[in-house]
């Protein structure tokens, strides 16, 4: 008796975690810490995939253009460049594209222009003519990729070390991802409709599993896209600027102008050294072409091939004398560490994917969003079931449920304003691409407060149909503020604003579907129904032992 007395009185000792808890909470805090900003990267690195694309729809006045020889591109615009900054020291033209039909470059003005002109231009040109375009200003598809490893409204640089510690966390979360679920293969081929929090995870574990390679290759190639910036040490080392460059040069394409000899010269015909790079690489090889110097004794024309012919983006070019075109050097190669860094930059870009290897990029980097969002909720499924008044969560909880109706309901609002603000602002507004892009973040802090002064069930419903209906209407509003609406599309066969308009409807139909899910979900309060239950069963009789648990409620959470 004394005994039994005696133990009664021991204090229990806890169990020491085990790896898979300790992995758990790593996998839980991890991903909800930068799970807000992780989404908003994977949704827009996604829409990144089509960013050509894209930057063609947002500009539906360009008609659909005939192929133009490289070389009569290349001449024609350098000629409308020369012709209106003769002494520009640099000029970089980028050449059309089989996914992109038009002709940019940028350059820097020449020294003594006028002081409130910027230091470098950029235009886009006609293929056809070389002659400047006069289309509406659009961020177009840029802005996405720009947004998804810069962020906005800070430095370039904050924005980089921001979207790099959340790449880190990322990674934190997948390893530890997979060593919590122990049966994560298995879960894949489990999914178990109407069950609540176990629904959520079931479609977490198996977003995660579907694409879990390309989740990982794509988070790690996206921190050695920027190496150099969280690891900056061995640049440092390098003694001066000179070889500093030539290991830039190494990993992407950008010669420095050098400095001028001050006798003039003329400039070979870029068309002819352009002709001699593909004939050296073939066809339509060619991506762009820098000068250096032109009508300057010391001028060079470096032509570089297109990256979407391979999957590594270093870069391969011809360099040659701008006044003789005599071939310089021939730079088709680089070590091994270029190669690597290459491979793995350019498998997180996929440029050289066709269409068919994009749109398996863009159906797997879409699961990878969703994985983070699934994961987002799952946080407040999980912790709603155990709150004494869901309707008066606690502060932390309430934070969160916020945030992820406004980072992905939200956000699928704010994309597609982005794209009714390109229809609708006019043509000749100043700053015109600047607005879109205020207008996208104005859109997003709008549904940011809307969901804050609204309960979290309605915010969602509210917002979900909102991306519904701004999703299905902008193919409809397409019919009255453009030529290039679907039935035209289909009739021309222009397929790309045609797959545009669909995809839209495609979208719209499962925010819809979400929507209706929202509708339909009921909310099970157990720590109410617990305390219903305890005040509903009749009390043990004194000295009555209590009934252990039977074997299916034991490690059922309360």
């Amino acid at each position: 008796m004394t005994d039994t007395a005696t133990s009664a009185k021991r204090p229990k000792v806890s169990k020491p975690q085990s790896v898979r808890q300790i992995m758990s909470n790593v996998h839980i805090w991890t991903g909800l810490l930068v799970g807000w900003i992780l989404y908003a990267m994977f949704l827009t690195g996604t829409v990144s995939y089509f960013r050509e694309e894209l930057s063609s729809y947002m500009r539906p006045e360009l008609n659909l253009m005939v192929e133009q020889p490289a070389e009569q591109v290349a001449q024609s615009v350098l000629d409308t460049i020369i012709a209106q900054d003769p002494g520009s020291p640099l000029v970089l033209m980028t050449l059309p594209t089989s996914r992109n039909p038009l002709a940019s470059a940028f350059w820097r003005t020449p020294p003594g222009s006028d002081a409130h002109r910027p230091a470098f231009d950029r235009a886009i040109f006609d293929p056809a003519s070389g002659q400047k375009l006069s289309i509406r200003d659009t961020e177009g598809g840029d802005f996405f990729f720009a947004f998804h490893f810069n962020l906005h409204y800070m430095s370039p640089l904050w924005g980089r070390w921001i979207a790099g510690l959340s790449a880190m966390f990322m990674l934190i979360a997948i390893v530890s991802g997979v060593i919590t679920h122990k049966k994560i293969f298995i879960d894949f081929f489990t999914f178990r409709w109407g069950k609540g929090q176990r629904s959520w995870l079931d479609a977490h574990n198996a977003l995660s599993v579907f694409g879990l390679p390309f989740h990982f290759m794509i988070t790690w190639s996206g921190l050695i896209t920027l190496m150099l910036l969280y690891m900056p040490w061995g640049m440092q080392q390098l003694p001066n600027m000179q070889d500093r460059a030539a290991v830039n040069s190494e990993m992407r394409f950008f010669l420095p102008a050098g400095q001028p000899s001050g006798t003039p010269a003329t400039l070979v015909p870029i068309s002819d050294l352009v002709q001699q790079a593909e004939e050296r690489w073939g066809k339509n090889s060619v991506g762009s072409v820098q000068v250096n110097l032109a009508n300057d004794s010391n001028a060079r024309v470096a032509v570089a091939r297109q990256q979407a012919q391979r999957i590594s983006i270093t870069p391969q070019y011809l360099l040659f004398d701008g006044v003789s075109g005599e071939l310089i050097s021939a730079k088709e190669s680089s070590g091994p560490a270029a190669s690597t860094q290459g491979v793995l930059y350019g498998l997180h870009l996929g440029r050289f994917a066709d269409i068919a290897t994009r749109w398996l990029y863009f159906l797997i980097s879409l699961a990878g969003t969703a994985m983070v969002g699934t994961g987002l909720v799952l946080w407040t499924v999980k912790r709603r079931s155990k709150l004494a008044d869901p309707s008066k969560p606690y502060f932390g909880f309430a934070m969160v449920e916020r945030l992820n109706i406004a980072s992905i309901a939200g956000l699928s609002v704010a994309v597609t304003g982005f794209l009714w603000l390109n229809r609708l602002l006019p043509l000749d507004m100043a700053q015109r691409a600047q607005w879109e892009v205020h207008g996208f973040f104005i859109v997003w802090a709008i549904t940011l407060l809307w969901t804050c002064l609204r309960p979290a069930r309605r915010a969602w419903l509210e917002l979900l149909w909102l991306a519904t209906l701004l999703l299905a209407a902008l193919p409809i509003l397409n019919i009255f503020l453009t030529d290039r609406h679907l039935f035209n599309s289909l009739q021309s066969r222009d397929w790309l604003f045609a797959s545009f308009d669909i995809s839209l409807w495609v979208f719209a139909v499962l925010h819809a579907y979400m929507a209706r899910r929202v509708t339909r979900h009921k909310a099970k309060n157990k720590a109410a129904a617990k305390t219903a239950s305890n005040k509903a069963a009749p009390r043990a009789k004194p000295n009555t032992p209590s009934q252990p648990d039977t074997p299916d409620r034991q490690g059922q959470e309360p």
